[in-house]
């Protein structure tokens, strides 16, 4: 999986694509998470728009990520995924857990 990300006042963006399978980059983004954390962030919007296939290990990288920001008053959004991903957080619940918005517009509107 390949990922970008930036930091713009309390909000992190991340943007993943290719498939998320959390053993390859969890502890890394789990890092980027918690040093994003210790400057104020306090939103994180993933576009997942670009994800192909999750694995369970994937599932658990964003279940951490969700946590830690709630931990801290915060919220984490999921954008636009894809069918497959969609079906995914259906079948496992989460999609109950998850904030899913289908725009960045939305979940900043969220935000406000």
């Amino acid at each position: 999986m390949n990922y970008k990300h930036t930091l713009a006042g309390d909000q992190l963006k991340l943007t993943f694509s290719g498939d998320l399978i959390g053993e390859n980059n969890g502890p890394e983004l789990v890092e980027l998470v918690n040093n994003t954390l210790s400057k104020g962030a306090k939103y994180c919007l993933i576009d997942i728009e670009d994800i192909r296939y999750i694995n369970s290990s994937g599932i658990g990288v964003l279940i951490t990520i969700l946590t830690k920001f709630r931990n801290k008053g915060g919220e984490l959004f999921l954008i636009k995924p894809s069918e497959h991903v969609k079906k995914l957080l259906i079948i496992t619940k989460l999609q109950a857990i998850f904030n899913i918005v289908d725009t960045e517009e939305q979940a900043l509107e969220k935000i406000k």
